[in-house]
C-alpha cells in the first residue's frame, strides 16, 4: 500500500517517517561502513562529547575520496573541534546576538511582504519558490554582504553539495558515488571562486558587512587567510538558509495536514513559536550529522572502534518514545520539547535564533494575508529526494 511518505517522495531510507522504529539505539551499517546512532540519549551523548566524537570527519575518510578537497577544509567551522572551533565561532557570534537578531525583525517582515506581494494578485503560490527559499537566502546574503540577486546560483551550488551525501559508502566505492562527489566539489569550487572575489574586494574596500569583519578579524594575533574566510562564508551562506527554508515549508505543511492546529494557531498567534518547535521535531530538517571517534567507545550496548564514522540520526532521535510521548503525533502543546533539530553542544546551530525569528515573522504574515491558505488537492507536496535532509521542495498552496 502506498503511504503518504511515498506519495510525497520522502526518501525511502527515512524509515522513521513511515511509522517504523529502529531495532536498536546503535547499529553498524556494514554496507556503508558507518555506525548509526538512533536513540535520543545516545545521540545527545555523542553531540555533547567532542573529545571522543570529533567533528573532523575528514580524518577518517579514505584519502582517495577527498581528492581535491583540501582547499575546502581551511576555515570550515563544521569540521572543527575544541579551541580552534571556539575561536572561529566567536568571530561570528556578534552577528547572532539576541539584540542583533531582534533588530532584523522589521527587515524580515518587509522582505516577507515584498515576496508575497508578487503572488497576491493570483489565487495560488508555491511556498518554497515564492517565500521559503528566497526569504532566508536574502537575509543571510545581506548579512554577509553578497548580492541577494544571485540566489539562484546559491541554490544550484547548495543543492549539488547536499546531494553529494546520498547513498554514501566507504565499503563499496562505486563510480556513481565518485562522480557525485566530483560534481559536488566542482560546485563548491564555483561557490568558492564567487566568494573569493568578495573577500579580495573587502580587503581593499571594507564595508559594514560580515565578510568585511571576517577579513579584518584576528585569531590568536593572526588574520584569517583568504581560504579560511571563503570557507567560513561558504558554510554560513549554505547552512544559513537551507535550514530555514525547510523550517518554513515543514511548519506550513504540519499545520495544513493538522487543520485543527491550523485553526488554533490562526486564532492564537502566541502558539506559533511552539508550533515551529514541534515542526522542527516532527520533520527535522537535517536528518543526521556525522562525527568520528577518537578512541574505542561503548555506546548503546555496542563497542565502536577508534577512527570510525558515526552518524547521529537527529530525525530518529526526535521520535524516540523514551524521550517523547506519542512521538509520531504532531502536538504543539508538547512541553518540554527538547528536540535536537538544531544539534546540541558546541556545534549547536549558531543561526537558530535567526531561523526561529524568520519562521515566526513569516508565519504570522502568511496567516494575516491569506485567511483561506490551504494546500492544493490537485498538486501534493514534494519532499527533497534526500537521505540527509527532510523538507519540502514543493508546497503548492491555494488562497
Amino acid at each position: 500500500m502506498t503511504s503518504v511518505a511515498d506519495t510525497w517522495g520522502i526518501h525511502e531510507a527515512q524509515f522513521w517517517l513511515r511509522g517504523q522504529a529502529p531495532e536498536a539505539p546503535v547499529r553498524y551499517d556494514a554496507q556503508a561502513g558507518i555506525w548509526c546512532v538512533y536513540g535520543y540519549r545516545e545521540v545527545q551523548h555523542v553531540l555533547a562529547n567532542p573529545a571522543t566524537f570529533s567533528s573532523n570527519t575528514q580524518r577518517v575518510v579514505p584519502r582517495d575520496m577527498l581528492d581535491g578537497m583540501d582547499e575546502f577544509s581551511e576555515g570550515n567551522l563544521i569540521q572543527m573541534d575544541a579551541l580552534e572551533h571556539k575561536k572561529l565561532r566567536g568571530l561570528i557570534s556578534h552577528a547572532f546576538t539576541p539584540k542583533v537578531v531582534a533588530d532584523m525583525e522589521p527587515r524580515i517582515a518587509e522582505l516577507t511582504h515584498e515576496l508575497l506581494d508578487a503572488v497576491a494578485d493570483g489565487d495560488r503560490m508555491e511556498l518554497v519558490d515564492d517565500l521559503a527559499y528566497p526569504l532566508p537566502v536574502i537575509v543571510i546574503a545581506e548579512l554577509l554582504g553578497v548580492p541577494a540577486s544571485d540566489r539562484d546560483k546559491f541554490r544550484e551550488w547548495g543543492t549539488a553539495l547536499m546531494e553529494s551525501t546520498q547513498e554514501f559508502s566507504f565499503v563499496e566505492r562505486t563510480e556513481t558515488q565518485r562522480k557525485r562527489l566530483q560534481d559536488a566539489m566542482q560546485q563548491v569550487a564555483k561557490l568558492g571562486d564567487y566568494l573569493r572575489e568578495h573577500v579580495v574586494d573587502r580587503r581593499r574596500n571594507p564595508r559594514e558587512d560580515l565578510i568585511s569583519k571576517l577579513v579584518q578579524a584576528e585569531v590568536g594575533g593572526e588574520r584569517l587567510s583568504d581560504n579560511e574566510v571563503v570557507n567560513f562564508s561558504n558554510v554560513l551562506l549554505i547552512a544559513g538558509h537551507i535550514t530555514t527554508t525547510m523550517l518554513l515549508g515543514n511548519s506550513i505543511l504540519c499545520l495544513d495536514t493538522h487543520p485543527e492546529w491550523l485553526s488554533r494557531v490562526r486564532a492564537d498567534r502566541s502558539l506559533i513559536p511552539a508550533a515551529i518547535e514541534e515542526a522542527l521535531r516532527y520533520y527535522s530538517p537535517f536528518a543526521g550529522t556525522a562525527r568520528a571517534t577518537t578512541t574505542e567507545v561503548e555506546l548503546g550496548g555496542e563497542r565502536i572502534p577508534a577512527d570510525s564514522l558515526v552518524v547521529t540520526f537527529l530525525g530518529v532521535a526526535n521520535r524516540d518514545p523514551k524521550q517523547f510521548t506519542d512521538p509520531d503525533t504532531f502536538d504543539p502543546t508538547r512541553d518540554p520539547n527538547p528536540h535536537l533539530a538544531f544539534g546540541r553542544g558546541a556545534h549547536f546551530c549558531i543561526g537558530a535564533p535567526l531561523a526561529r525569528l524568520e519562521g515566526r515573522v513569516a508565519l504570522n504574515i502568511l496567516l494575516d494575508r491569506f485567511p483561506n491558505l490551504r494546500s492544493d488537492p490537485d498538486r501534493p507536496p514534494r519532499f527533497l529526494p534526500s537521505l540527509s535532509m527532510t523538507g519540502v521542495r514543493e508546497l503548492p498552496l491555494l488562497f
